[in-house]
């Protein structure tokens, strides 16, 4: 493993594949199933409930999501499972999360 040091400042926003339209990251770390990202979801964001391989961590930065009828906020971790049913998630005003997913 190599040490990665990068300025998220410095990064631009770009959109993010796979997420609905207006969704946006800042790929931190991309190595071999290994993914770190900053994920920007827009208001109104709606997301169906689904599965991975591999474990998803999130931590809520800025705003605040929805998940079956419960918001969370700033400060809020998830720790997903693999092949845990997660979801659907909503966002009346949008968010900001760090989002990891371990190697499959």
């Amino acid at each position: 493993m190599q040490q990665v040091m990068v300025n998220c400042n410095e990064m631009e926003w770009q959109p993010a594949r796979s997420y609905p339209q207006g969704t946006f990251s800042k790929i931190l770390r991309d190595d071999h199933g290994k993914k770190t990202i900053l994920l920007k979801i827009p208001a109104g964001f709606k997301m169906e409930a689904h599965t991975h391989t591999s474990t998803e961590q999130h931590y809520i930065l800025e705003g605040k999501y929805e998940i079956e009828g419960i918001e969370y906020g700033p400060g809020t971790y998830q720790l997903i499972p693999p092949g845990f049913t997660h979801g659907p998630f909503t966002s009346e005003k949008g968010a900001v999360l760090f989002v990891v997913w371990d190697a499959q």
